[in-house]
């Protein structure tokens, strides 16, 4: 594997091609009337910006990682009333994520019974550079196509989504009654205040093009964006700001929610909270956690369901925002897979960062906390050691669904 500035703190981050927008994927088109058209009309836009930056095999891969796909539901009593189906449920991404990271918590529904589908939000599986425009409007508005064509296909409607598709899927849940329950996973429903100024970049980004950026990473990720522009701050600000105001209490319907204590990405205690409001027995909240003392009043109050992450046999030190819909098992972000999330050490800590990517199996594990860092070389934990358990929660929960 490449080493990028092996001396520390002289890396000097440079726009490349992939900073820019290949005029593809900025909005969300109207122009599919099936799923299925969506899905080649998709698979044909990747195809196109990504041909330019692979060879063919990872250009393959990264196609099938970031491409939308759907699911037929497996097992018996599956068939609809009054459509094919009984129950279907689309599951949205997080934010610079793509389809990849869904793709377990699909097959789980399935097994589950349900039709699956799941979409590509605007700006997401191309290239960075294609989020500098994108408006969190769009972004809904794939979100509203994708209910759209499982309205016509299952007679009960859900929607699942993880960090910002969990701030997508409860947003189009308050504005369609066809969505009978929601699935969230680590939601973004408050992030750090200090998002509001994200849109000063647009002073001065007109003459000064870095402007833009937030974070100038290698993205080495087939699956995600590593290079993060402010614009996605000030959409997902944007965003949250909307749900703020239109209150979320009580929404009356079956909600199963994850997150994590440890999270740096998303604020947990909006999330409890919000799970404390809606009053509807059988909801439930499974809550990661090294220590629950700064939740205990609120988790009281939603009854969460506590479960300590913390493997010291593994090197795991606890939960992050980016572990909890992917097992141990996945070949790409799993306790073997061949990606590793050192990010942080990138670009001030160069030599941290190659050995954190050289050998990732040395590092401890977590969310990227300064008490986590003080423990060692550290890589951000990208898998969810109780999975299976979640599963089986999962399973549960939809067996009791009215």
């Amino acid at each position: 594997m490449t080493m990028l500035g092996r001396n520390s703190g002289k890396y000097k981050a440079q726009l490349e091609a992939r900073h820019y927008s290949s005029g593809l994927n900025s909005k969300f088109s109207s122009e599919y009337k099936t799923f299925s058209a969506y899905v080649a009309g998709t698979r044909e836009m990747l195809q196109r910006v990504r041909s330019f930056t692979s060879d063919s095999a990872t250009l393959n891969q990264s196609i099938e990682g970031n491409a939308p796909f759907a699911l037929e539901p497996g097992g018996s009593g599956t068939a609809g009333k009054q459509r094919r189906w009984r129950r279907g449920i689309l599951l949205t991404h997080g934010l610079s994520d793509s389809p990849y990271c869904m793709r377990h918590l699909a097959a789980c529904f399935q097994e589950n019974g349900f039709r699956v589908l799941t979409i590509l939000l605007p700006g997401h599986g191309t290239r960075p550079g294609d989020l500098l425009e994108v408006s969190w409007q769009e972004w809904a508005k794939a979100v509203a196509f994708g209910v759209d064509q499982l309205a016509v296909e299952v007679d009960e409607v859900y929607l699942g989504g993880y960090s910002a598709g969990g701030a997508l899927s409860l947003y189009l849940s308050t504005r369609d009654k066809r969505v009978r329950g929601l699935f969230l996973f680590s939601p973004a429903l408050e992030i750090s205040p200090w998002a509001a100024l994200a849109c000063l970049h647009r002073l001065v980004s007109w003459f000064l093009p870095k402007a833009k950026w937030l974070e100038i990473k290698p993205d080495r990720d087939l699956y995600k964006y590593e290079s993060f522009t402010n614009n996605n701050v000030e959409q997902m600000h944007a965003l949250t700001a909307v749900l703020k105001k239109q209150g979320l209490d009580k929404l009356g319907i079956p909600i199963f929610c994850v997150a994590s204590t440890d999270d740096k990405t998303v604020n947990t205690s909006a999330t409890v909270e919000f799970m404390a409001k809606q009053g509807l027995p059988g909801n439930k909240l499974i809550l990661y956690t090294g220590s629950a003392k700064d939740f205990s009043l609120a988790v009281k109050q939603a009854e969460a369901e506590l479960i300590e992450c913390v493997f010291p046999e593994q090197k795991i030190l606890g939960s992050a925002h980016t572990a909890i819909v992917v097992p141990p098992e996945d070949e790409h972000y799993g306790a073997h897979g061949a990606y590793a999330n050192c990010l942080h050490y990138f670009p001030l800590e160069m030599d941290k960062y190659n050995a954190c990517v050289s050998h990732p199996r040395d590092c401890w594990q977590g969310e990227i906390t300064p008490a986590n860092l003080k423990a060692g070389l550290l890589r951000r934990l990208t898998y969810n050691p109780h999975f299976a358990e979640m599963k089986d929660s999962l399973r549960i929960f939809i067996k009791n669904l009215p």
